[in-house]
């Protein structure tokens, strides 16, 4: 009879271990998973690089849209002693502007003013304030009859310092300290 004796129990125990190892280790599907893992790194780095290439793009068309932006901000109408060129201007800054997208001309992200949400910015809007110029150049009494006819907190705009937030955007600053005055 085989396999009687401790020894050759060990035996047979040594010798089906390193069969199953030298089973795992000459199995194909490791190498399959290997490709797998392979093509799948691919192809996740060839979709990062597409959407650092799109962002990248992205920018460029910001920053170009930012710049024309400014120029027509900054235009100046060639026959300005003229009544018709300046009732043109007078009904053009009249009239809101469309709001059909982030970059359109005259028009910023009031939400970035602290004190200012997405409701607020389109109730602003409503009002005709629309960029950062026009929060900027509000007077003491313009504010007390936005604050008025928004429902607002009579003080709120100077307490949270909306004028000095709306200059430091436009001038191109982002880190904006808040009001002290706490």
């Amino acid at each position: 009879m085989l396999f009687q004796t401790t020894a050759q129990f060990i035996a047979l125990a040594l010798v089906l271990l390193a069969g199953w190892f030298f089973g795992l280790a000459t199995a194909p599907g490791g190498r399959r998973a290997k490709e797998r893992l392979r093509e799948a790194e691919a192809a996740h780095t060839a979709n990062r690089v597409e959407l650092e290439r799109r962002a990248t793009a992205a920018e460029a068309r910001a920053v170009e849209a930012e710049r024309e932006r400014e120029r027509l901000a900054h235009a100046v109408p060639t026959n300005a002693g003229t009544s018709a060129a300046a009732s043109a201007a007078s009904a053009s800054a009249a009239q809101p502007a469309a709001t059909n997208g982030l970059f359109t001309p005259g028009h910023d992200d009031l939400s970035r003013i602290q004190g200012i949400d997405g409701p607020l910015e389109s109730r602003l809007h409503d009002e005709g304030l629309r960029t950062y110029r026009h929060i900027e150049d509000l007077s003491a009494a313009d504010e007390a009859k936005l604050e008025d006819r928004l429902g607002l907190r009579s003080g709120t705009i100077g307490e949270q310092r909306w004028r000095e937030q709306a200059a430091m955007l436009r001038d191109g600053r982002t880190t904006i300290r808040p009001s002290s005055s706490n």
